[in-house]
């Protein structure tokens, strides 16, 4: 089965991805997609915290057994089997900084797909040693240059 999961970040309306995944796959293969895809240095300690609806934690899976598991033996179906609602993928432990991950929907896999893949996204990726998540080229407006400017009406440095 592969699983849909919607990535957000809470209080930002800018950053979204979308994720398949195999739910055989464990938490870590998944980790190791996820640190790849959003440009993450490879060298820092993270997490995939289990949220009830309330965002409680009900579960962790770290890089070694905390008591619920460790993340390369347990798998992305058991981990939303266990009763959760969202997975949080917390990529900077020291500042509590993460994505939250919602199942969105779960369907056969494709035979000429491979998995974990990504499917949508908008925004840019999370600064991963930064307190807040800031994409302020997606708000400010940009010149259209098919419109005929002359290098004149161009904002300084915007040639």
């Amino acid at each position: 089965m592969i699983y849909r999961l919607k990535a957000t970040i809470d209080g930002n309306k800018i950053f979204m991805r979308e994720y398949e995944v195999k739910g055989v796959s464990s938490l870590y293969s998944f980790h190791l997609f996820l640190q790849s895809d959003l440009g993450f240095a490879p060298d820092q300690m993270v997490i995939f915290r289990g949220l009830s609806k309330s965002s409680k934690v009900k579960t962790e899976y770290g890089l070694f057994d905390m008591g619920d598991g460790s993340m390369d033996k347990v798998s992305v179906e058991s981990a939303f089997n266990s009763g959760i609602e969202f997975l949080m993928y917390v990529y900077n432990m020291f500042k509590d900084r993460g994505m939250r991950l919602e199942l969105i929907g779960t369907e056969e896999p494709l035979s000429r797909r491979s998995y974990p893949r990504l499917v949508a996204e908008k925004g840019r990726n999370p600064d991963q040693f930064s307190d807040d998540y800031d994409d302020f080229e997606s708000i400010l407006p940009q010149p259209d240059l098919d419109e005929g400017y002359s290098p004149e009406e161009l904002p300084e440095g915007e040639l």
